[in-house]
Formats: C-alpha cells, sequence, structure tokens
C-alpha cells in the first residue's frame, strides 16, 4: 500500500471500490488502476526479427496498457456494461430527448445484409435497394407532413435546422431581399437561436404569455421587412400546443417571411396534424425521436427536412433521383435539372441505419398505428399532470401535449431543489427528469413518459414522486441532500467537477488526492 503526501497509507483504487459496493451493485475502477506489471491473460509469441522503418524513432519507455489476467478483463467489462442505464433498463421519464423503447424489429431490420453492411463508398449500381428504401421513407414522410419536398442529408436535429434555414437564406436572395433578422420564442430550443446566429442573422426573442405560448400580438408588432423567419417549436417545449399557430403562419407570411417549425416534438401530433395545413414553410423531423432509435448518448441521429414548394428548388446536395436509370444521386449543382441547391451539408446521405429504423417503424405501424402513437404520447403525459399537479406545481393551466410541465413553487421555503428531487427519485430506481428546462419556467421539471410506457410504470412513478414530496412536507431535508444514497457513486460535486475536471489518469493521480483517490470519489464524500 502506497503512502499519500500527508505520510498516511494511501487506499487502493480496489479497496476503494470495495467500500463504494451497494450489495452486488459493484463500483468498478479504471482499467488501469487495476493492472499489474508482468501480468497477461494471454501468451504471445516472440517477436521474428524485422527490419526497422520508422528511421530510428523508436519506443523509449512503456506504453501504459495495463495488465490483466483474462478474469479480469472480462468481469471488468461485464460490470461496466451493468451500468448501462437505459430505456431496455426502467422507465426514462427524460422530457425533450424522448427517451422511448425501440422495437426490436427495428433493430433486425437494420441489420439485415446489404443495409447493415454498405459502404459509403460502393458503386450507385450495387445500392439501388438501399436507395429505393431512402426515396420510399422520402415519400412516407412527405405524405405525414403534407409537404412536397424533403432532404434527407442532415446528419442531426440541429444540422436540420441549419440545412432549413439556409434554404431560407438562398430563397431570400434569390428574391433579391436582404432581410437580416430572425424571430425566436423565448422557450425554444437553445439550437435555435445558434442556427440563426450561424447564418449571419440576428435574433430577436418573442416572449410568451400567461399560458405559456406565444404571445400573438408581440409577434406581430416584431415582423417587418428585415424579418427572414421565425423558427418556433410546435408543440412547444412547455408541452403545449400553439393554439394560434394558422394566425401565425398568416402573419409571418403577410410580412414577406418564412415560417421554420422545430419538429423535435413530432411525435405528439405524427398522424394527426400535418404540418403543410399549419402553414410551415420548412421543419426538420427528428427520426431517432419520432420513429425510434432513441438517441441518447449524442447519437446517432437523423433530421430531415420537409420543405413546401416556395423552398423545394433549394434542396441541398446530395439528393436522390428515379428515372431510366434506376436511383441515383445528384450530386453537383450543374446536374441539378433546374433546382438552385444552396450547397452540401456532408460527405455523404445522411444516415443510413436510422433510415432503415424510421421506415420499420413506420411501415409496421400503419397510418393507424402512427395515430395511437400520438394519441398515447399524449395521454401519458396528462396522465402524470392530472396525477401529480394536487401535489406538485404546474406553471399552465389545463392540459398538456406529450410532456408535463412542472416549476419548484411547491418546493419553495423548504431547502430542497429541482436537482436534489432529482438525485432522490434516483434511489427510487428512476431516471431523472429533464432538470431547469425550458428556461422561461423557474426551477423547471419536465416530464416526457411517451406512448411506449404501461400505466403499471407510470403509477409506479407517480408514487415515488409523491412519496419524495411527502418527505419535503415531513422536512427530511437532510435525506435529498445525501441522495443518492444507493447508488455506486454518491452525491457529486458537479461543480468543481465542471470546473477542475480529471480528464487524464496517471498513477500519481491516486497518491496526490490521497485517501479519497481521484476528483470524483473526493466530491462523492
Amino acid at each position: 500500500m502506497s503512502m499519500n503526501t500527508q505520510g498516511r497509507p494511501s487506499k487502493s483504487a480496489i479497496v476503494l471500490a470495495m467500500e463504494a459496493n451497494k450489495g452486488l451493485v459493484l463500483d468498478e475502477p479504471l482499467i488501469f488502476e487495476q493492472g499489474a506489471e508482468g501480468r497477461t491473460g494471454i501468451d504471445l509469441p516472440e517477436l521474428p526479427k524485422y527490419k526497422e522503418r520508422l528511421g530510428g524513432v523508436r519506443r523509449r519507455a512503456a506504453i501504459g496498457l495495463p495488465g490483466l489476467s483474462e478474469p479480469q478483463v472480462v468481469r471488468h467489462y461485464t460490470r461496466l456494461s451493468q451500468k448501462n442505464f437505459g430505456i431496455d433498463s426502467t422507465f426514462y421519464p427524460l422530457g425533450s430527448c424522448t427517451m422511448k423503447h425501440n422495437p426490436r424489429l427495428n433493430e433486425k431490420m437494420a441489420r439485415l445484409p446489404g443495409f447493415g453492411d454498405l459502404h459509403p463508398m460502393q458503386p450507385t449500381s450495387t445500392v439501388q435497394g438501399a436507395l429505393e428504401l431512402i426515396d420510399q421513407l422520402a415519400h412516407w414522410l412527405k405524405t405525414l407532413t403534407g409537404m412536397p419536398a424533403v432532404a434527407m442529408v442532415p446528419g442531426a436535429g440541429a444540422h436540420g435546422e441549419f440545412c432549413g434555414m439556409a434554404a431560407i437564406k438562398r430563397a431570400l436572395e434569390a428574391r433579391g431581399e436582404h432581410r437580416t433578422k430572425v424571430l425566436v420564442p423565448e422557450s425554444a430550443h437553445g439550437t435555435n437561436p445558434a442556427t440563426a446566429a450561424a447564418l449571419g442573422f440576428t435574433v430577436e426573442a418573442i416572449p410568451a404569455n400567461a399560458e405559456g405560448r406565444v404571445d400573438l400580438a408581440i409577434l406581430k408588432s416584431k415582423l417587418g421587412p428585415d424579418v427572414a423567419a421565425l423558427m418556433l417549436t410546435n408543440p412547444n417545449t412547455c408541452g403545449l400546443f400553439e393554439r394560434d399557430i394558422v394566425a401565425i403562419a398568416d402573419a409571418v407570411h403577410k410580412a414577406g417571411a418564412f415560417f421554420y417549425c422545430d419538429g423535435a416534438n413530432f411525435n405528439a401530433i405524427v398522424g394527426r396534424v400535418r404540418p403543410a395545413d399549419l402553414g410551415i414553410d420548412v421543419m426538420h423531423i427528428n427520426l431517432h425521436k419520432t420513429f425510434s432509435t432513441p438517441h441518447g448518448g449524442g447519437g446517432p441521429g437523423s433530421g430531415p427536412i420537409v420543405m413546401a414548394e416556395s423552398l423545394a428548388e433549394f434542396v441541398p446536395l446530395p439528393y436522390i433521383v428515379h428515372d431510366n436509370q434506376g436511383f441515383r444521386l445528384i450530386e453537383h449543382a450543374v446536374d441539378a435539372m433546374g433546382k438552385k441547391p444552396f450547397g452540401r451539408l456532408k460527405g455523404f446521405h445522411g444516415q443510413m441505419g436510422m433510415f432503415v429504423r424510421a421506415l420499420a417503424y413506420i411501415l409496421s405501424h400503419g397510418a393507424d398505428g402512427l395515430w395511437q402513437v400520438a394519441s398515447d404520447a399524449v395521454l401519458n403525459a396528462n396522465y402524470i399532470l392530472a396525477s401529480l399537479q394536487d401535489v406538485m406545481s404546474a406553471p399552465f393551466k389545463g392540459p398538456c401535449m406529450h410532456e408535463a410541465l412542472f416549476d419548484d413553487r411547491f418546493l419553495k421555503d423548504t431547502g430542497i431543489t429541482t436537482v436534489d428531487m432529482a438525485k432522490a427519485l434516483i434511489d427510487r430506481g428512476f431516471h431523472p427528469m429533464t432538470m431547469y428546462f425550458p428556461l422561461v419556467v423557474h426551477g423547471a421539471f419536465l416530464i416526457e413518459p411517451t406512448e411506449t410506457e404501461s400505466k403499471e410504470t407510470l403509477d409506479a412513478f407517480i408514487a415515488a414522486m409523491r412519496d419524495l414530496v411527502r418527505e419535503v412536507r415531513l422536512g427530511n431535508v437532510e435525506m435529498f441532500k445525501q441522495s443518492p444514497r444507493f447508488a455506486p457513486s454518491r452525491r457529486m460535486d458537479e461543480t468543481r467537477a465542471a470546473r477542475s475536471p480529471i480528464l487524464k489518469w496517471t498513477p500519481a493521480d491516486r497518491e496526490e488526492n490521497g485517501d479519497n483517490g481521484d476528483i470524483t470519489r473526493d466530491a462523492a464524500e
């Protein structure tokens, strides 16, 4: 056992891990912390003589790989796999990310030969089936939205936003207009103003009214010849449908601007409402949200955009055409056949695995199934809202759409915060909901159950939340501040971890930090 900087024996990573174990829920040190010099799980043959080809540049020290036996390696990665908390483990009420069940049929289809083993550099003649699938998915996206054109290229929702707004910018240039301003509701996803700014527009915020929706009067007052577009999410990030959306579209068009809709919450209206009928000019669709494939962890994503006739000619490259030569990609503007593409967004054409899953989801559900997807998403969210609004505080009156929103007024003067509630929820076996978003609601709890959860699961979650509120009313502040108590890693000092992160492990880290180990373990204490 080594000595720390105070001269006391330092606890090893293994000892620290054992102390953090909770029954059979085991903490796991880094694989480097478990390694020992000279230990190996495999015998390698002696290297034959070889001619050096590195110009005299040779390794001067060990490369730092850990030495472990085969059982150690197997156990390490098995334990890591058990720490994957996801939708296959339990209810994941993470609003605005649609962490819902991903049908296994979709996974089976995505792994079919010809889809799962494609290479992006294959000749077009060898991928006719894949291009046909993309074309068929594009057809159904246009059908579901009522739009005449779609660009399948964007690799994520924010990428789709950029694509749609770039098309708007090119359309304005074609009209000879130099409009500089984009209007964005205060409750919007942060990518909306970021996208507008990245394209050189200035952003002006539109406040919400007392009902959590866009204030129509203020919106109309800000419209003018300098406004290029309105970027609006519907249903919005407060989980509410914009009831004035047709009047909003009319006002935007009357001012000569375009109506961009953030389609991140399309799962709440899919199969029931066609965005084109609402007056929308362009909208991105998060395939990884509406049509399965939950995307937690940063990917994969897919964000096709659907466009009205006024923007269809500005579709980006590449895009698929079907003629007597079969299916092929238009890669260059000179081959665009009368269209005026604004350019190319990425090296290849979208996300093939996402396309396969989305089409499988659409075809397996059918029109009636997609109608029920939206219905059940809204029903489940309203069930949570109705079941908790007597003990928690809802910022807006009336029913919601796909996600239930609460604020922190019910915690006032208790010493307990939104994040305390979320940490305590972990001890009850649930992943926390989205916290502190949307920013227009103080101390927000955004709960999205999605359409795939059963009533029994929702009842268990509701019971856990009501029990936490009971603890709040009993004044059990210490319990909340210590939570989570039953997870292998206890309450972290997240501020310190963010400001002083340890991004690279070195053998000296353990000794320099003494008994408490690295900064994460130190913060946990």
